[in-house]
């Protein structure tokens, strides 16, 4: 009677039978990518497809570390890994470790490769950048020595300055032996002690421009002392240069603008400069010479010659108002003189003796007040205004005012 298998038992049996096979446990497989899906776990589900066929595929979170880029339908790669069968769904799969982009994908992942690298070791830090320096006068240029990169750079350095020293050095920028001649350019250059330096070429593929991927040129750019600016293709293609160097321009024309300072523009600066000082100038100037008004005014008003003058002027107003206030008291001295004088008129014997009147004394200067003080045939002296006059008296009577 015929053995009977369980459906475990055959799978088990098929995975031992894949185990055991050579090819199986270390095969490469190239195809196109599809159904990728990056799973929560960190495992990667995916399948692998020809014209005629498609496989299974899974890479465990664990074997991540080695894949360079992030996968996507329609991606041609190669798989590394071993095929064996799941035993629960009975079907086999290839369980990838390494994945790598095929053909021009091969690049791609050796540029992540090396990017990812050169990163880790800080040569595409921004405090390794270097300035580039705003008024360049001598220029050097590691590229061809033939093609439209070349002319664009000297075109266009040469129009912006005329007076530019542009030192080129002809290097091989495609194919074998590229990456060390544009290295060495870079090295001859950095002697001479340049303002900046342009490395670069015109556009072009991937493989084309391989030669800036290298990392022969990244060192290279990485040692230089002088600034350099990288001009590799078109605008859409970067390269390791590009990280490396010490400012990027999207082609070699733009490269030639970035690094040589266009005269003219410098020229409308100066004079623009020229008239915002010459304004500025006329302001200050105006400014000192109002603040100078003002310390001559302050300063002659504290001046001691002004002080002294504004005494003086105050000594002679003081002077002046005691003159007219003596003048006044002396006025007014001389009218109360005149008005005591006139007083004393009233009161003077000679005043009196001139209107008709006389003293009369006795002989020894005694004066005669009353009929009283004399008898008849007394000597008396009678003064007047005159003079004097001796009488005798011939009789005294008294003299009556009211007659009773």
């Amino acid at each position: 009677m015929q053995k009977v298998y369980s459906v475990s038992q055959i799978n088990t049996y098929i995975r031992n039978m894949f185990t055991q096979d050579f090819v199986l446990n270390r095969v490469s497989i190239r195809g196109e990518v599809s159904n990728c899906k990056y799973h929560t776990s960190g495992h990667i589900y995916f399948s692998l497809k020809d014209a005629s066929g498609t496989i299974a595929c899974i890479m465990f979170a664990g074997a991540r570390k080695g894949l360079a880029f992030r996968m996507s339908d329609g991606q041609q790669v190669v798989a590394e890994g071993s095929v064996n069968v799941y035993e629960r769904d009975g079907k086999y799969q290839l369980y990838a470790n390494r994945i790598r982009l095929d053909g021009a994908g091969l690049l791609y992942e050796k540029f992540l490769a090396l990017k990812q690298e050169l990163e880790e070791m800080g040569m595409f830090a921004p405090e390794y950048k270097k300035r580039i320096p705003p008024y360049v006068r001598r220029l050097g240029v590691v590229t061809a020595p033939t093609g439209a990169a070349v002319r664009d750079i000297i075109n266009i350095s040469t129009r912006r300055n005329p007076g530019i020293q542009l030192i080129l050095y002809p290097a091989k920028v495609q194919g074998e032996g590229a990456a060390e001649s544009v290295a060495e350019g870079l090295h001859r250059l950095d002697a001479l002690n340049l303002d900046a330096i342009i490395v670069g070429r015109g556009g072009g593929s991937i493989e084309d421009l391989w030669a800036f991927n290298e990392e022969t040129v990244a060192r290279a750019i990485f040692s230089c002392k002088t600034p350099v600016i990288s001009a590799v293709g078109h605008e859409t293609d970067t390269t390791i240069a590009d990280f490396v160097a010490d400012l990027r321009a999207p082609t070699p024309s733009a490269a030639a603008e970035l690094a040589v300072m266009d005269v003219q523009s410098v020229l409308l600066r100066l004079d623009d400069c020229g008239e915002q000082l010459e304004r500025l100038m006329e302001f200050r100037i105006h400014e000192y010479r109002m603040k100078l008004e003002g310390y001559r005014m302050r300063l002659e008003y504290a001046s001691p010659v002004q002080r002294i003058r504004e005494q003086r002027q105050r000594a002679a107003d003081a002077e002046e108002a005691l003159r007219r206030e003596t003048e006044r008291i002396l006025q007014d001295r001389r009218h109360r003189m005149s008005v005591y004088i006139e007083r004393m008129k009233g009161l003077s014997p000679l005043e009196k003796l001139s209107q008709g009147y006389a003293a009369v004394t006795d002989p020894v200067g005694r004066r005669v007040y009353s009929v009283e003080q004399v008898k008849k045939d007394d000597a008396l002296e009678l003064f007047v205004s005159d003079g004097k006059i001796t009488a005798s008296v011939t009789e005294a009577e008294p003299l009556r005012l009211y007659d009773p």
